[in-house]
């Protein structure tokens, strides 16, 4: 009998992340969800048995947390069937850099770049390990890092949320190209989509009203674009023309410009809810 293949998901209990924990299973992968809420886990994990009669493991962590970054880690590095590590944990906060409480800029480092890290770190350990079986399972082998457009951009009141997810973006990108260089079948991607209708812009407060709805995208619309864009080996995906076009602008578009423009969007479109 062949083993399944395994996906790890962080920040599976909502979102994107659950879209993509049923996803996977529908395409035959058992899970490991990892996540704070326990409960919702639980819930989530009962769903995927039922419905696709896969094997299911929550991991409640907070993969803020030094300790609990390094179990889920360990877990990812010892996982014999490791198919494909999805990096999806992430979170925002508005307000000006300067202004704004320090707890909840380190915090939202050590989830975007640390956890992303040490994780990345501990798959492709565990893929090298396995030699040329990785190269013989059913399902692609890689890692899919849950970047954001706002990765191409800077924007007043979320300096630390855009640079976080560029780094995130640039460190796929070097990956990419080192398991290029060595041969690897392992695939990366940094996903980048734009404004996605989830419990992502509730939890940041911010107001949704602004912004035309035909630039909200579903989270299921979302990870259907990161997946057929992973099948092809594409290292990024922006889901939607709208944002592929809009960066595809912004890249043209001299650095003091999208600057000015990067203002002009913050004071229109990230005002907190009243």
């Amino acid at each position: 009998m062949v083993e399944r293949p395994v996906a790890v998901v962080t920040g599976a209990s909502s979102g994107i992340g659950a879209v993509f924990a049923r996803k996977l299973a529908a395409r035959g992968f058992d899970l490991v969800l990892v996540a704070r809420r326990e409960d919702r886990l639980h819930t989530l994990a009962q769903e995927l048995i039922d419905r696709h009669h896969v094997s299911a493991e929550i991991l409640p962590a907070d993969l803020t947390c030094d300790d609990q970054r390094e179990m889920v880690a360990q877990r990812i590095e010892t996982t014999s069937n490791l198919g494909l590590l999805v990096n999806n944990a992430g979170f925002g906060v508005l307000g000006y850099f300067h202004e704004a409480a320090m707890r909840p800029q380190d915090l939202m480092h050590r989830l975007h770049v640390l956890t992303v890290l040490r994780l990345s770190h501990a798959a492709l350990a565990n893929f090298a390990r396995r030699g040329n079986a990785a190269r013989e399972m059913p399902h692609e082998t890689g890692i899919i890092n849950v970047s954001s457009v706002a990765a191409f951009a800077q924007a007043p009141s979320s300096v630390s949320y855009n640079a976080t997810k560029a780094w995130m973006n640039s460190f796929t990108e070097g990956l990419a190209v080192e398991l290029a260089a060595k041969g690897s079948p392992v695939k990366v991607q940094a996903l980048c989509p734009g404004f996605t209708l989830s419990e992502f812009h509730d939890v940041l407060g911010m107001n949704r009203s602004p912004i035309p709805k035909s630039w909200w995208m579903t989270s299921d619309f979302v990870v259907e674009e990161s997946l057929r864009g992973f099948d092809r080996g594409k290292l990024i995906v922006i889901p939607g023309w709208r944002y592929r076009a809009l960066v595809f602008v912004m890249k043209g578009i001299p650095a003091s410009l999208m600057r000015k423009a990067s203002i002009f969007g913050a004071r229109r479109f990230r005002r907190p809810r009243n």
